[in-house]
This record gives C-alpha cells, structure tokens and sequence, in this order.
C-alpha cells in the first residue's frame, strides 16, 4: 500500500553520522551486469521468507520508470516525474503473511525515446531500501539477492506526431519471457551493485539522483466505463491512415460481440485469417492504460491507436463536430499516417496479458485485429483511466443553461492535464508549461482544498531557473526550452499561492526564486530604462496576425511585454510584503514606477486612446490594454478611454482562450463582466461541437485538450460570485459580486479554513446577497464604491443592482 512520508526517512538512524554521510542510504542503486544501450526493458527479483506476518515498509525508486510486483501483483508505479535534483521515490507499506514472498521490479530504460519530460541521470536502474536495518539481509538492493533480467519482448520506436509523449510500444509476446511479474522463468542473474543512493547534496560527488519523497498521492487508476463501439469492418489495408470511415460498409452483426468485450461481459473469438477495423468512441476524454488479455490465435496481432478526434481534412487539421465519424480519417496530423498507440503479436499462448509503459490519450480508439491461421480469443480488452485523483469540491450554479456544460468540459480538460504533473496538453506534448499552469492552478484553488499538484508545479519551475535568473518556460524537461515571459507568471503564481493558501513558508521559500527572475528582467532596461524582451521565445499569446504568438516589438521592446513586466514588479512588491520584506518592497515599487512612467510616455497613443504594441505605434491589442489595466497603474481617465474601446468591437488585436483569462480579469476591473457572458460563445460551441474538453485555440485547433481553457471556472467563482482573497493566506475575504447578465447565481468556494457560501438574487433594480464565512474569517462586500465590513457565519445585505 502505498503511503506519503514528509521528509529524509532515515534522519533519526543517521543523525549521528558526518554530515557529508547523513543522506547516505543503505541500499544501493543496482543494475545489469553489462552495459546496456536503451531503449531497454529490464525485470529485477528477489526471492524472501518472512517467519510470521509482518507490515514492512520500504521506500522505492528507479531510473527511468518502475512497476512494482509483490506476489505476482502489481502494487504501484514510479518513480513520480522530476528532476535529478527532485528524484522522488515512493514508500510502500508491505503486508507479509509468514513463508516465501517475490519482489519484482519491471524497469523502463528508454534513453531518446522516453517522453521528453522524462528525465534521467546515471545510474540507470532500480533501488529499493527497507525502513528497517533488519530487514536490510532481505530486501535491501544492493544487500539482499536481488537478481535481473533483460527482458525480450519490448520493442519501442517513435512516436511520430505524438511529438514529446515518447515511444510507441510493440510487445511480441513470442519473446516476453511470460511470468516475469511473479518470478518465474530463468535467466536470472546477480544484479550489479552500483553507487548508494542518496537523499542529499554532498561534496565532491559525480552528478547523482538527490532522492526526496513522493509529494503526490498515487495516480487513480479505474476501469473506464461508458466506451461504444461506433464502427466494425474488413480490413482493407494494414495502414488505414488514409481510408475513410464509411458507415455503409459498418458490420453491424458483429457490433454486439465487440461491445460485450468492452463491456467486460464476455471474451470475444476472432475467426482464423480475418481482419477488422473497429473504431471505439471511449464517450468522453480519456487518458488509460490499454491492457489486452488474449489467448491462442498464434501469428495474430492486435493494434491500438488512439486519436483526440477524426478528421474531416487532416491536412488542414479540420475535425469538424467530434461527435461524428462518417466520412473521416483516423491518422496522426501532419504525419497523415496511422495513429498513436500500441500492438500486441500473440504467441498462442493461454491468458497471455498484454500492457503498456505509458498512457495514451483521446476519446477515439481504433482497434485493428489480424489473425493468422487460428481463432484469437480476446478475454478482455479494458482501458484503466489514470490521473491525478483531482475531484471537484466547491459548487457553482447560474440560471444560465450554457454554465454547467462549460463547467464540465472545463473540469474535464483540467482531469486530463493533471497526473505527475500539470500538463498542457495530454496527447501532444505532456509537459508543464509555466503560461497554461498558471490558469490550472488557480482553477485548481477554486474547486478543491488538494493543493499539492500547485505546490510541486511550483518547485519544479523554481528549480529549472537557468544560468540568467529565469524559470524555463516548461518543466520537467530533458530539452530546455526559454519563453522569458513564462517566468513572469511563475512570480505570479508565486503570488497566487501566498494569497489563496494560508503558507507563509512555502512562499518565502520561493522568494530567492521570485528576486532572481525579476532581477534579470531590470537587468534588461535600456538606458531610457524600458525594458527589452530577454533572448528566447517571447510568446504572449496565439493571435493569428503574430508569427509564433509573439506580439510586435521594436528592437526588441514591446508594449505587451513592458507591461507585463510592470504588472508582475507590484505582484513582487506585495510578496515583499507578505514576506516582512519591506526594504525589498519599496524597492520592487520604485522600479514599477520608473517603468510606468516611461512606458506611458512611449507607449500611450493620444489620438486612439490607447497603448501601442511597439514604439512605432502601429499595432494594438487587447493584451496590452489588459496588463496596463492590470497592473493597478493607469490613471483613471487613460483607464476609461482604454474601456470605451475595449467593451466595443474593435479592430484591436483578439485575444484567444488563453490570454482571454486577463481580458475577463480586466472586464471584471472595469464593472463589464456582461462581456464576460458573450465571450464565452467560444467556450459554448464546444459542447455543441461534440468536444469534451476546452481546446487549445480557435479552430482549426491542433489540441482537443487544453487545461488553460478551463479557467472560466475560476471566473464563475472569483468573478460573477467574486469571491477572492482580500489578503494573504486568504484570512480576509473579498466578495465582489458583478452578475453580468446572469439573474441569479450561488456557489461555495472552498477556503483554507472551511467554504465561503455566496447566493446573489435580482429582484428589480436590487440584488439579494447571502454571504456565509468560515469561522474567525471576516470580508468585505463591495458594492460600487461602498464597502460593507461583514462578520463571519451569515450574513445578508441588499445592494444596489450596478
């Protein structure tokens, strides 16, 4: 059974120790006897005895990705994703009944075709160490037998347009020595003892895993439900990329079959030299482990591709309404080849369990099964849904029928972007990016107390900070990637953390981190002291006029960029704040100053009464009338003439639905969240698309699953309810409530110390307010420029309908 510990679990049995000894554990790393050239797939056992039934707890981690199996009986995975710096390991607790047990260890070596967040560090292999020194001559790797295998059978090759989720996985199970996971077969030999493993950074050491404890819970693993057989036919070729769906050709007398197999009520017989195509809509988004178990059928193979949608025209990435399949392809965009997956080749043999290292993504499956010249039984085919156990738990509802849907497909997208990490996106890429994990986690806040995926999102950007002083834009990552901005937000986020979650400490861990990137970003004003955008990928927002969504500059000096730059310095100066830094404070608050007045000289266009997107004044967008506003430092005739345009149709660069976050942060600012309302239309055609997701950006989108859409959810709670931190650690409470066009609204909101309970009512030109705080939290409600001081437990008040 898994457990989470919260530090260096030999601290008290090593106190006594040198210092440079005190990390030091006592199992080694262990690995093959011969150097190995990955991808490599190897199995490490070890045979015990236990004299009477004992709990044992051992702590367990690998290099790259571990499965382990007590018995025969997988027990957990990991090690959970970070960095060598963060090389986190799992602790078990074992229960033992008295007479002879097995450990197994399958261990994932991938090398170049692992997912690019996969990192990885020498030694390559599998460490398992006991709580207890007693237990050390019995399980301890390194002291005990620990024997391994190389095992056959695993033959991995690229993912194609899958760009960064690694490789895809052909298992030909007539070379997988079959009962490894219990033990069996032989080839077994003595595993090579290598380098001790270490939980501390040490002096005069080679680079090593500095090995620190799980932050995570387990990843929920269930048997997903609710998968439908859309379409079964002959297989006309074995590459179907190219090859429409045409439901004329459907065998609809096979359907029942197929959909008992995944139902999980019956196994499925495949005759001798067939071959079909069978398209299952899994009826929502979903991220599983594929598991096959067949038997017989030698010579035949089963292929698994997953796909977020079908194409209408994959050249030009159009899918069309999700929902239907007459007419498309199923094939991996760009490539314009098959889809993304997995293949099983069977040997006849009985039971023969067929799995993955990795999950795959998406809501539609095709499956392509070819025998040879005996009957394959299917015996089950199932998909073990996995990700990050995030569960709504604040609630929210409106007399709009079109909030729920987007709540779903929200939440939805935000499950599917959660796992060892945030995710921008489960298909494509699988990797943390600053931009779009700043939205998560502030969705993340609004609907659940669980705030350990934010926490270590924020200590794996604090730790990718470069040799400059800022974050790299996406993190775990063997490839380095630089999207300046992206540090910004991560002082935001920074930010974020300090107001919605009552954690001075974690905060004030951060600050070494908040100063170096904000010092590298004064580090880059110019002599007229506006700032100039850092070297790398100054991405901003995917607007279709910008090349790579970088908003025009000159020389390198933008208006977008400046003041973002000035947004996140007061967003500094407040963490100052928080801190008891006010030295550092004032610091941050005249370097904002500085930049706002020259920015505003610069950048402000009299006639249009805006800021430009570059000194020439030929560009404007809303995004940088959004971070002006934003920022708390235009004066308030600039911020109306800004809103007298920003609330019409303009011919203002648009921002799209990730940079649309701020533009409702600024609506909200300016009183206009009925705007809010109307520019969610490009969130209200996704249901009635057949998405189940929030995308990545306006159609022809590449991504069915963007997690930075989901952040109307955050509005719908800190915007139209505006329930919000009025300081940090959320011990006061802001309620600005600003319906829109909505008639009535409620909801609660989770707090760090209970739920804040907000019920807003028109009736005529009033609005009912019933506000229910935490005990010993006291708000504000704002109502125009009236503030009215509320206690905590209930309260009533009748506002005026602004």
């Amino acid at each position: 059974m898994r457990v989470l510990i919260d530090g260096y679990p030999f601290a008290e049995q090593t106190k006594s120790r040198p210092w440079d000894e005190r990390g030091v554990w006592r199992a080694r790393w262990i690995g093959y006897p011969e150097p190995l050239q990955p991808p490599v797939v190897l199995a490490f056992r070890n045979r015990f005895t236990v004299k009477r039934d004992e709990t044992v707890r051992v702590h367990v981690s690998a290099d790259e990705r571990y499965e382990l199996y007590l018995d025969g009986k997988r027990i957990g995975r990991g090690p959970e994703r970070g960095d060598r710096h963060h090389w986190f390991f799992e602790t078990y607790d074992l229960s033992l009944t008295a007479g002879e047990h097995v450990l197994v260890a399958r261990v994932w070596v991938l090398g170049d075709l692992a997912p690019i967040a996969q990192m990885t560090q020498p030694p390559q292999g599998f460490v398992l160490c006991p709580q207890e020194p007693d237990w050390d001559d019995a399980l301890a790797t390194g002291v005990a037998s620990w024997e391994v295998k190389d095992l056959d059978g695993f033959l991995l090759f690229s993912p194609l347009g899958g760009w960064f989720t690694g490789a895809m996985l052909k298992v030909d199970g007539n070379l997988v020595p079959w009962g490894f996971e219990r033990g069996e077969g032989d080839g077994w030999q003595p595993a090579q003892a290598l380098v001790h493993a270490n939980s501390m950074h040490r002096g005069d050491r080679l680079p090593e895993h500095v090995l620190q404890p799980a932050t995570l819970p387990a990843m929920m693993e269930r048997v997903w439900q609710g998968a439908k057989v859309r379409f079964v036919a002959n297989l006309q070729a074995e590459s179907t990329a190219n090859i429409p769906i045409r439901l004329a050709e459907h065998l609809a007398e096979e359907t029942d079959g197929w959909q008992a197999l995944l139902d999980g009520k019956s196994s499925l017989t495949i005759p001798p030299h067939t071959a079909r195509r069978v398209i299952v809509d899994m009826g929502n988004y979903v991220c599983a482990y594929p598991e096959a178990v067949l038997s017989g059928g030698k010579g035949a193979s089963v292929r698994i591709h997953w796909q977020e949608a079908l194409y209408e025209d994959p050249r030009r990435s159009v899918k069309g309404n999700r929902d239907e399949i007459e007419g498309k392809t199923f094939c991996m965009v760009w490539h314009l080849k098959d889809g993304f997956g997995d293949t099983f080749l069977t040997d006849g043999g009985k039971g023969r369990r067929f799995d993955t290292h990795w999950w795959r993504a998406g809501r539609y499956v095709e499956v392509v099964v070819r025998t040879a010249d005996e009957p394959l039984i299917i015996d089950s085919l199932t998909f073990l849904e996995t990700r990050y156990p995030l569960e709504p738990e604040s609630t929210f509802t409106a007399d709009d029928p079109r909030i729920e849907p987007v709540t779903h497909i929200a939440v939805r997208a935000l499950q599917m972007c959660s796992h060892e990490t945030y995710m921008d996106c489960p298909f494509f890429e699988q990797l943390m990016y600053v931009g779009d994990t700043r939205l998560q986690v502030l969705t993340t806040y609004a609907i659940t107390r669980d705030d350990r995926l934010p926490r270590k999102a924020l200590l794996m950007f604090d730790s990718s900070r470069i040799n400059i002083g800022i974050t790299q834009s996406r993190y775990p990552s063997r490839w380095e990637q630089i999207i300046p901005p992206f540090s910004l937000w991560w002082v935001a986020m920074v930010h974020d953390y300090a107001m919605w979650r009552d954690d001075l400490r974690f905060v004030r861990e951060r600050m070494p981190g908040v100063r170096s990137v904000m010092e590298a970003h004064l580090a880059h004003r110019t002599d007229e002291g506006l700032f100039r955008c850092i070297d790398g990928w100054n991405y901003a927002d995917w607007v279709r006029s910008w090349r790579n969504g970088i908003p025009p500059a000159t020389e390198g000096i933008s208006g977008v960029h400046n003041w973002h730059l000035i947004y996140t310095l007061n967003l500094w100066a407040q963490l100052e704040e928080a801190v008891g830094e006010p030295e550092l404070a004032q610091r941050a608050a005249r370097a904002r100053d500085e930049l706002v007045r020259i920015a505003t000289e610069r950048f402000w266009n009299e006639a249009r009464g805006l800021f430009a997107d570059d000194l020439t004044h030929e560009h404007f967008s809303e995004h940088t009338q959004c971070l002006a506003i934003l920022s708390g430092c235009v004066d308030t005739e600039k911020q109306k003439r800004i809103a007298s345009v920003l609330t019409q149709p303009n011919n203002l660069a648009q921002t799209t639905i990730y940079f649309s976050h701020y533009l409702f942060e600024t609506l909200r600012v300016l009183g206009r969240t009925d705007l809010i309302l109307k520019r969610l239309d490009d969130w209200y055609v996704l249901t009635r698309n057949g998405l189940k997701t929030t995308i990545e950006s306006p159609e022809p989108t590449r991504s069915d699953c963007h997690a930075w859409g989901a952040h109307p959810v955050f509005h719908f709670f800190a915007t139209l309810l505006g329930i919000r931190p009025a300081a940090p650690g959320f011990r006061e409470v802001l309620i600005h409530p600003q319906l829109g066009g909505l008639s009535e609204a409620q909801g609660t909101l989770v707090h760090p110390r209970g739920e804040v309970s907000v019920r807003c009512r028109r009736e005529k030109d009033r609005v009912q307010v019933e506000v229910m705080l935490p005990a010993g939290v006291k708000g504000t409600l704002v109502s125009g420029d009236t503030l009215h001081p509320i206690p905590d437990g209930y309260t009533r008040l009748e506002i005026p309908d602004r």
